[in-house]
């Protein structure tokens, strides 16, 4: 069952990243094959410049087994792995880079650091995740929203995660993105609290006037199969036809996410989005291409 289908970064968000010039990029821990090789990708393409944290032996090393000369490039020497996350948002709250990108550390430990107050890099909207899911080079996305940063969503949080996501969706050219509020069903129950969620959100958008297609709840199978929409007699412009999903919580849109991988072979970019600087948490077990792409959307997410 699992794919063996290579995965590729898509065209759609390298050419919209290549209408920018590079940005500069601070690499948290960079000193590990993996971080290093999607780093040197991202600079081939003329995405970012990059500043190397981390302990500057391994960092050299890395660079001197992908025969890259980073001698151009500022390497900031720390070995201890949880000092570099604090580096990295100081240089962001400095405005000396424009992009956090994570190599080899925890999550927890890099994000813990981006929402401490004394850097100010959060913006209007809550921090949330979002991932451009495509199979293959010229595909059409899908966007999952969040399914990596905020857990159980209440329904303020989700109308944040709504407005982050829609203007994501604009910059990579979905004028009128149609975002689904996923359940597991189309019904409102008091039995499905996400139901109840999904309703009142497209109640929000609408009276907010977002620019955006916003409906639910919507179970899966009616978010994206108009033939499962048509079945179910659902009639709406979102139905069998989304752009985004909205997910209830982290396992939602993490299990959605992962299937895709292993299953499909997507390609996932992700990114924190909504405040200050984009921030890039590709898992540690995240393959080149989908390190590039997420990159690339951080890029895409700049203002």
């Amino acid at each position: 069952m699992l794919s063996n289908k290579e995965i590729v970064c898509p065209n759609n968000l390298l050419n919209t990243a290549h209408k920018k010039k590079a940005v500069k990029a601070a690499i948290v821990n960079a000193g590990k094959p993996l971080p290093m090789l999607s780093v040197q990708d991202a600079v081939n393409e003329s995405l970012i410049e990059p500043i190397f944290i981390g302990d500057e032996k391994e960092i050299l090393k890395c660079a001197e087994d992908l025969k890259w000369d980073i001698s151009n490039y500022e390497i900031i020497h720390e070995p201890i792995e949880n000092n570099t996350a604090g580096i990295a948002a100081k240089l962001a709250s400095e405005k000396k880079i424009r992009i956090i990108v994570k190599g080899h550390i925890h999550t927890d430990v890099l994000m813990k650091e981006v929402l401490k107050r004394e850097y100010n890099l959060l913006g209007k909207t809550r921090l949330s995740h979002i991932w451009h899911m495509t199979l293959d080079k010229d595909d059409k996305p899908l966007i999952i929203t969040d399914g990596a940063l905020n857990v159980l969503p209440n329904l303020k949080t989700k109308m944040h995660i709504l407005k982050n996501v829609i203007n994501f969706s604009h910059r990579i050219g979905l004028q009128k993105p149609k975002v689904a509020i996923l359940s597991a069903t189309e019904e409102i129950l008091d039995s499905v609290p996400s139901s109840i969620d999904a309703k009142e959100l497209t109640e929000l958008a609408k009276k907010e006037n977002l620019k955006a297609d916003v409906f639910g709840p919507l179970a899966f199978d009616n978010s994206v199969s108009k033939k499962s929409a048509e079945i179910k007699g659902i009639q709406n412009s979102v139905a069998g036809m989304a752009d985004v999903l909205l997910v209830p919580s982290v396992e939602t849109g993490n299990g959605l996410v992962k299937m895709l991988i292993y299953f499909s072979g997507a390609c996932a970019a992700g990114v924190v989005i909504g405040g200050k600087v984009p921030v890039v948490i590709t898992s540690r077990s995240d393959e080149a291409p989908a390190r590039l792409a997420s990159i690339a959307a951080a890029v895409v997410a700049l203002d």
